[in-house]
């Protein structure tokens, strides 16, 4: 074993990046045309929009055809599959009438409270969103960002095998937010969980000292893939009451700690078919010109 290594960034379309210029060319000012410059210049990219709400097939074809061959979309699942409160408004107009009775006084709703149709036409439209990339052979892994509170539980354990379920034999990356699933007591456990249902564990980077926070295990559960999300190490902003992921990831990585990254993305690499490198720091060009750093340090070519 030994696989490819691919490199970007989540997200291409920050506000900070746009507003920025630093990136992007003069005139290159369309979704298409910041799409097909994005992807000249790395192989992968994560969609953060499908988070928010549910993606459509219409913008996966889009992407298909905006990207060259090889180039790969690892898409986030939408914010109510990973137990993330949902304003109705977020929701396809034909459920959301439906809805409107299970949801809170403040117009939010959580996945235990959506009845099985509904769960079951949710999970339907994300799937069928993702069949374009999927056919295209663009599509990387369905990233799981779990809410913060989603804490190491029996209830945990039984929504993570749901999520499986709903998305068999695809590739399903799991990022924990809460210091429980990665601690000395459970580490093992929950390694051996991901392994057992096929999950592609994520190696993070983060401040450390926060019960939002886990360390860094790099181990892979799935020979299939590896990632890694670097957020940054701005432990000042981590917490930050700002609602601004600019804000919030707001970390430029010195040259010296992404040398110490590429020897340890080598190494995971050697372990598996494909490692994935997501650079999460987005304040402006942050996560673009530290990715192009690393491509360079791993002597890698797009």
């Amino acid at each position: 074993m030994g696989g490819c290594i691919l490199v970007g960034t989540a997200s291409w379309t920050d506000p900070t990046l746009i507003k920025s210029h630093k990136f992007y060319p003069k005139g290159c000012s369309s979704a298409e045309a910041r799409l097909r410059f994005y992807a000249s210049r790395f192989p992968l990219v994560e969609v953060n929009s499908s988070y928010y709400a549910l993606p459509s097939a219409a913008n996966s074809v889009l992407w298909v055809e905006r990207t060259p061959p090889g180039f790969l979309f690892s898409v986030k699942a939408f914010r109510l599959f990973t137990g993330h409160q949902t304003p109705l408004d977020a929701l396809p107009d034909v459920l959301r009438a439906d809805l409107a009775g299970f949801a809170s006084r403040s117009g939010t709703i959580y996945y235990k409270d959506v009845p099985a149709v509904a769960r079951d036409a949710l999970w339907s439209t994300f799937i069928e969103a993702l069949q374009p990339l999927e056919a295209a052979g663009k599509l990387g892994t369905i990233h799981f960002q779990f809410a913060p509170w989603l804490f190491y539980s029996k209830a945990a354990f039984e929504h993570i095998e749901e999520c499986r379920a709903r998305l068999p034999a695809r590739l399903l990356s799991v990022e924990f937010r809460h210091a429980s699933w990665l601690s000395e007591e459970h580490r093992q456990r929950t390694l051996e969980f991901e392994r057992r249902l096929g999950f592609v564990h994520v190696v993070v980077d983060e401040p450390q000292g926060f019960q939002n926070s886990v360390p860094a295990v790099w181990e892979v559960t799935n020979p299939a893939a590896a990632v890694v999300r670097l957020h940054g190490r701005n432990s000042a902003t981590w917490k930050s009451a700002s609602n601004a992921a600019s804000d919030r990831f707001d970390y430029d990585y010195p040259d010296a700690e992404l040398r110490e990254l590429a020897e340890r993305v080598k190494e995971l690499a050697a372990r598996t078919d494909m490692a994935l490198i997501i650079f999460n720091n987005n304040q402006e060009d942050q996560g673009q010109r530290n990715a192009a750093t690393l491509m360079r340090m791993l002597d890698l070519r797009w």
